[in-house]
């Protein structure tokens, strides 16, 4: 029995060091692009048009920061094997996950929030244009 748990041991410190390969890939792109990227779409630009482009690169951003949230959730799943197993070895590894999960469900939400604030203001900007059009051509046909 000894030597089964050792092995079971072994066999999730091998899935561990595969997983938080992993999530130091998907860790370090969150550092180094995500978040940078997710700090530029705070402030949107003024006309309908400039927040239509910056709308399409966010969408552009948004595909591949979905992909590494995917492939870090992903993971996590993987390591959800681990509750079932209360070895003390394994306390360090789970404060690592815990880790990698808390920056990558915070970095998950803020780009769900984020893809819903940039959504929001092109709705908003797209019905105030139709109303500055609808009072342009109301004005016009005043006039004649």
């Amino acid at each position: 029995m000894l030597s089964n748990k050792r092995i079971q041991e072994l066999e999730l410190v091998m899935e561990f060091e595969k997983v938080e390969e992993c999530f130091k890939e998907v860790s370090s792109w969150i550092e180094n692009v995500g978040r940078k990227r997710l700090k530029e779409t705070i402030n949107l630009d003024d006309s309908l048009e400039m927040l239509l482009q910056a709308q399409k690169q966010f969408k552009e951003f948004d595909l591949v920061a979905s992909e590494y949230c995917k492939r870090g959730q992903e993971a996590l799943k993987k390591m959800n094997q681990w509750e079932d197993f209360s070895f003390v070895d394994v306390h360090s590894y789970r404060a690592k996950l815990q880790t990698y999960g808390d920056q990558l469900e915070e970095f998950c939400t803020q780009l769900d929030e984020t893809r819903h604030r940039v959504s929001e203001t092109v709705r908003l900007y797209e019905f105030f244009d139709k109303v500055r059009q609808g009072i342009c051509c109301t004005e016009e046909g005043i006039k004649s």
